[in-house]
Order: structure tokens, then sequence, then C-alpha cells
């Protein structure tokens, strides 16, 4: 059996009981939880510059430990120089025990880095349960080394949630420790 991560943990110890008593959950089963993790990275540069896309790919896999899928041009937009098809991103969609070990990173060794970190915004989620940040550069994660990074890339991280409600999702996101601003 895998390692199970100290955040998969704390869900069923403590963040499980909690939401049943703060919401009134009558199976266990309607508990909240994390689904998946959407991280994407949209490289513009990728027209004119097809290594900044290897460069990309090649960051992206190193801060989630998975092979990220290159995104492609849905339709053409001649002011881009953009042709239905290009590779213009990449993203990749973690779940299980990746998804858990990605946000422990993030929570606790990625955002704290960032410069004049206040929390995150409460704005950032959709009205169903799902939180969106974006992330202004890459150089946050430990696993990118600084002087080899050729360009500063950000990313969306979309945190994906079985709940409801924002309110719902907002407690359990709190609960796994989700650094959010106070109002």
């Amino acid at each position: 059996m895998a390692i199970q991560s100290a955040l998969k943990e704390r869900y069923d110890k403590e963040v499980v009981p909690a939401l049943v008593e703060r919401f009134h959950y009558k199976n266990p089963m309607e508990v909240p939880k994390m689904a998946k993790i959407v991280i994407n990275m949209g490289i513009g540069d990728a027209v004119g510059n097809p290594k900044a896309l290897d460069a990309a790919v090649e960051e992206l896999a190193r801060i989630t430990g998975q092979k990220p899928l290159v995104t492609r041009a849905k339709k053409s937009v001649a002011s881009f120089k953009i042709r239905e098809g290009m590779p213009i991103g990449a993203k990749v969609t973690l779940r299980g025990q990746r998804m858990y070990d990605f946000l422990e990173k993030l929570f606790y060794i990625a955002l704290p880095r960032v410069r004049d970190f206040r929390g995150l915004p409460l704005r950032g989620f959709d009205g169903r349960g799902s939180y969106t940040l974006g992330i202004r550069e890459q150089i946050i994660f430990p696993e990118i080394e600084y002087d080899k990074v050729d360009k500063i890339r950000g990313m969306d991280v979309t945190l994906v949630t079985t709940a409801n409600t924002d309110e719902e999702a907002r407690m359990l996101l709190t609960m796994l420790g989700m650094p959010l601003q106070e109002h």
C-alpha cells in the first residue's frame, strides 16, 4: 500500500467529522472532498519559439510529477498568428496521492514564498465548489531551479471539489490548510 500523505490523513481524521457536524450530513459520502486539481499553463510565445513549449512542459512535469498534456488551439486567430491545431499550452490533471502531495506543496511551501502574500482572495470560488487561483511565477516551486529558467511563466491552478456550494468548498479547503484572506 502507498504511503498516505499527511493532508489525506488530516482530511479523514479531522475534516470529515468537522464538516459532518457543521453541515449536518446524514451520510458520510455526502461530505465534500477534493476531486482533482487541474494545472494549466498557457504559452503564448510557443507560436514563434517551439523551445518555449518544451521548457514549459518540462517545468510543469517537474512541479507536478506527471507528464503534461500539450493543449492545442481550437480556432485560428489571425491577430495572434495562431492557426487551428497549433500547440499553445500544457495542462496536468492530478488525482489521488499526487493531488494531495501537490496541495501540501502548494499550501505550505510554494504560496508562502510569494512576495507580500497575505492569503488567497475569496473571489476565486466559482459558485459550484471549485476554486481557481493564478500563480504569476513558476519559480515559487522548490523543483524549479532559478538559474535554469528561460522565462518567468504563470499558471492557473483549479482545485475541483465535490462540494455543492462555495461555503462548503471554502470550509473544506480552509480546513485542509489553504491560506484564504479574511474579508
